[in-house]
């Protein structure tokens, strides 16, 4: 693309002589990445601003330099000021990649719980009507067939439209997370379907309010094609007040819900089956996943397989083949019938769903183990203890993401809770998390569960005593101490 094409939609104003033929080669927004004829997009973050790393990137041989702030001193090469720059970045990637989303069949998925397990159904389910699918998410990204490690559930704005232009597969499925949203990091995406799983409490150190949470989830839905479709979990009320906002602009909404009038009515829930009345025609979705939040998530994705024109009644059969969710009630069986899980559940709502889907599964006695992420929302973490005890046996509290903050001083926090809780259940705290999970494991009598729950897939940031580098390899390596 010639620069004179990239500029076509803006002013430059008073600007050196400049080459409106030059060839644009890229754009990016890290000044290491810049190389000749790239475009880099100063972004003011929350630990450093790129606007200082200009001089680099000119250095390494940018062509453009875009940024928020008024022009440096006299610049060799072009300066464009714009009132955003992380909106920006998306816009100038759409045009650079010829907006290749419109070219494209894209499926987004927000909430604050369900959005992986969701995306993982969706691909699955999709691959077995024939199709390819492209995902960019929390655990890996995949574009044709080939996966990629991701630091973010969302990447940046520039790389979201690099792997759409570059998938060529049939669909692609994101999930979209609300920093994503409220950074730009999906500015120019136009989506075929949107989906909202839920609204529970997390984020709010970012977010502040639950209104203000929900209205970043929202703008989601903004990014719908002229003919795309919102699918919508019509039983949380977050939920509701969406669907009756985008019905009112005149969207067309799959509503999924135990109301009568949803457009997939929920007849009935088991621990491994949920009952869909869809126009009259009753049926039944079995993920061989339990738990009520992986039958809403069955549901929500079986919506979008339903009306791109393929039979729900195929779709426990097709699950049959399905390979899970890694870090998602992945279970481990130990020694004596002790059983293990690792999840991600990070909230009061997906603690209390996988305590009762465990206890529903045969769980009589629970030891949970989980911790909580330093300069992390601190609101929730009474709601999780609380969740937690209501259901478990023994609860120990251990170290999740540190984040900066001392061990000593989340250990302190701990004793506070363990305090705070005395009267109602004993809580223990073990910080190092690869003994946590031993000593519950050591302690398990026959039949005992174990949930370790916050981390999931996610590796390690801590050095611990076992040799491991998440929760699964310390069960598994503990299963193989056990021989």
């Amino acid at each position: 693309m010639k620069l004179k094409e990239m500029l076509s939609d803006y002013q430059l104003g008073e600007q050196p002589k400049w080459d409106g033929e030059q060839i644009i080669t890229g754009i990016t927004d890290s000044s290491r990445d810049t190389t000749d004829g790239m475009v880099f997009v100063a972004i003011a973050g929350f630990e450093q601003d790129g606007h200082d790393y200009i001089p680099h990137a000119i250095a390494q041989g940018a062509a453009l330099i875009v940024g928020e702030h008024d022009c440096p001193v006299a610049l060799p090469i072009p300066y464009l000021k714009v009132a955003n720059s992380r909106q920006a970045l998306g816009q100038l990637a759409d045009k650079f990649y010829d907006h290749p989303s419109g070219r494209k069949r894209v499926i987004g998925i927000t909430g604050t719980n369900g959005k992986t397990t969701t995306a993982f159904f969706l691909k699955h389910l999709l691959e077995q009507q024939g199709f390819t699918v492209s995902m960019i998410g929390t655990i890996y990204n995949e574009i044709n067939g080939i996966q990629y490690p991701t630091p973010n559930t969302t990447p940046n704005a520039e790389k979201v439209h690099e792997l759409i232009a570059a998938s060529e597969d049939d669909f692609i499925v994101i999930e979209v997370s609300s920093h994503g949203l409220t950074q730009y990091r999906l500015e120019g995406v136009a989506f075929d379907y949107a989906l909202f799983m839920n609204l529970q409490h997390d984020h709010l150190d970012y977010h502040k309010t639950m209104e203000a949470y929900f209205e970043a989830k929202a703008t989601l839905f903004d990014k719908l094609k002229p003919a795309g479709k919102a699918v919508v979990n019509t039983d949380v009320a977050w939920g509701l007040k969406l669907a009756q906002r985008l019905v009112a602009k005149g969207i067309a909404v799959i509503t999924v819900g135990h109301q009568e009038d949803a457009v997939m009515s929920i007849k009935k829930m088991t621990n491994q089956e949920v009952t869909l009345d869809i126009s009259g025609k009753v049926v039944a979705l079995d993920p061989h996943m339990p738990g009520e939040h992986n039958l809403y998530d069955i549901a929500m994705a079986g919506a979008v397989i339903q009306d791109l024109g393929y039979p729900l009644v195929d779709v426990t059969e097709q699950m049959r083949s399905f390979a899970g969710v890694p870090g998602r009630y992945e279970i481990v069986h130990l020694k004596n019938g002790v059983h293990c899980i690792v999840d991600y559940a990070h909230t009061p709502e997906a603690v209390s769903s996988i305590l009762t889907s465990m206890h529903k599964d045969g769980a009589e006695r629970i030891t949970h183990i989980f911790g909580f992420r330093g300069n992390r929302d601190a609101t929730k973490r009474d709601e999780m203890i609380a969740a937690s005890t209501a259901q478990s046996a023994r609860v120990i509290l251990t170290t999740d993401d540190l984040n900066s903050i001392p061990e000593e001083t989340m250990r302190q926090e701990y004793a506070e809770y363990q305090r705070k809780f005395a009267g109602m259940h004993k809580i223990d705290v073990m910080m190092d998390r690869t003994l946590a999970i031993q000593a519950a494991v050591n302690k398990a009598r026959e039949g005992d569960w174990i949930l370790v729950t916050g981390k999931g897939h996610e590796k390690y940031k801590t050095a611990y005593a076992l040799p491991t580098a998440s929760d699964k390899e310390t069960v598994l390596y503990l299963k193989n101490s056990e021989k």
